[in-house]
């Protein structure tokens, strides 16, 4: 009877025995069997959708790259210029230094804070090149997290990029956010911004876009950035501007750079992470900078080597081709004066049909006010239009955009403008 018992018992343990050990063996088939699907990417999955659309009047207002008023992605005659000669000089594809080359940096930081700045000219500068502007945020996100006296907190602007926030939160730091954005305008929320500001505990980061504002294309004006320096100065916060837009706001590279020079010309110390994706179309060759603006030169010195050894670990060396691209157009004084003008080409081209979509809109009757789309500047267009109207604008006139109402008005060219007010009037009605 017991031996009966006994072996019932076994049998019973053999069998979960062996059903655990079949499902360990499902888990353990692969070393990946536990990771799930992540969510696909917003501006992604609206170039996706645009693709598979066969209506011939189909619109991309997703894509954050600069196109032609062809639809074409551009390559500024200037990028091709210094690209002919980076080939005669045959040079070689040895590894660049940590930080990248000196003169890349020099002429970095030099357009960004002006030819005359007495700050890189008292070497108060760290300035290193980045893996473009993204990459440049993530080592000046890592820099801070480690040595950044305060709390390792940074505030975002509502909204800001997409990517702003995952940057920061994996280089360690917690992100908040403060007011910037107004709905009921399309503008500039100055007074929640301000007071939101006024609130900050001291010894704060705040991130600032230094023009063209991702992706609102909203931006304070000269008096309104003001303010906000005093407050930020009042209340012991640290700036750390991005600076994407350099030239491609406005097309003029003073006006994009005034709320950064002014801060320093306030007192400030700032972190400054710059970008020439957009300005000079280099998308593909990652080509950016970041840099410290410091009290004197030995703690630039000191402040340096830490990013250096920052650096070390992430990515080694950055990338030299676009590097060497950026250092041929700003060090030669008649191809850095070419490039002002294909900036300015490329300003221009958006700034007009932002005017052609607002002239097109009051022209059907619209009874709603457009002002915003000539107010805001550079390549994104908050317009104002619910989720509703813009699933509207997809499903019955193939036009992408994301469904904060956000479009992109490089994908809007003088074929196609008249065809767009048509259908954001269609829906907005």
């Amino acid at each position: 009877m017991a031996c009966s018992k006994a072996v019932q018992r076994s049998a019973v343990l053999l069998q979960n025995s062996t059903g655990f050990e079949n499902y360990v063996g499902k888990r353990a088939s692969s070393w990946w069997g536990a990771v799930q699907m992540g969510p696909p990417d917003v501006i992604l999955g609206v170039t996706e959708a645009f693709k598979r659309d066969t209506n011939p009047k189909k619109i991309n207002l997703g894509v954050g790259a600069y196109r032609d008023d062809n639809g074409k992605p551009f390559v500024l005659p200037s990028v091709r210029k210094a690209e002919t000669r980076l080939a005669e000089k045959q040079l070689d594809k040895e590894y660049s230094p940590i930080s990248g080359t000196a003169e890349f940096c020099k002429h970095s930081i030099l357009l960004a804070l002006g030819s005359d700045s007495k700050h890189v000219a008292d070497g108060l500068n760290a300035t290193v090149q980045g893996i473009s502007g993204t990459g440049a945020l993530r080592v000046g996100g890592a820099f801070l997290a480690s040595f950044f006296p305060g709390a390792k907190e940074i505030y975002l602007p509502t909204p800001s990029w997409g990517n702003h926030g995952p940057i920061f939160r994996h280089s360690g730091m917690n992100v908040k956010s403060y007011k910037y954005y107004d709905p009921s305008t399309c503008g500039f929320d100055s007074k929640g911004a301000l007071d939101d500001l006024s609130k900050i505990p001291e010894n704060s980061i705040v991130l600032l876009h230094a023009c063209a504002h991702n992706p609102t294309g909203v931006d304070p004006r000269p008096e309104q950035w003001s303010e906000i320096s005093a407050v930020m100065k009042k209340r012991k916060l640290f700036p750390f501007f991005d600076m994407a837009y350099q030239g491609f706001a406005s097309g003029d590279v003073a006006k994009d750079a005034f709320a950064v020079r002014a801060f320093l010309k306030d007192g400030h110390q700032i972190a400054l992470a710059q970008s020439f994706a957009k300005n000079m179309g280099l998308y593909g060759e990652r080509a950016g900078a970041f840099s410290l603006i410091c009290s004197d030169k030995e703690e630039a010195a000191r402040t340096m080597s830490q990013i250096k050894i920052l650096i070390r670990p992430m990515y080694s060396n950055p990338p030299i081709h676009g590097a060497r691209l950026v250092t041929e157009i700003l060090s030669d004084e008649a191809l850095h004066k070419q490039w002002l003008g294909d900036v300015k080409l490329m300003a221009d081209r958006i700034i007009s049909v932002r005017t052609k979509l607002q002239d097109n809109l009051k022209k059907l009757g619209s009874s709603r006010n457009w002002q915003h789309i000539t107010d805001q500047i550079g390549m994104f267009c908050f317009t104002g239009m619910n989720q509703q109207q813009c699933e509207r604008l997809t499903k019955e006139f193939s036009v992408y955009l994301t469904k904060d109402g956000r479009i992109s008005m490089a994908g809007v060219t003088s074929k196609n403008v008249d065809y767009l007010a048509e259908a954001i009037h269609t829906v907005t009605k």
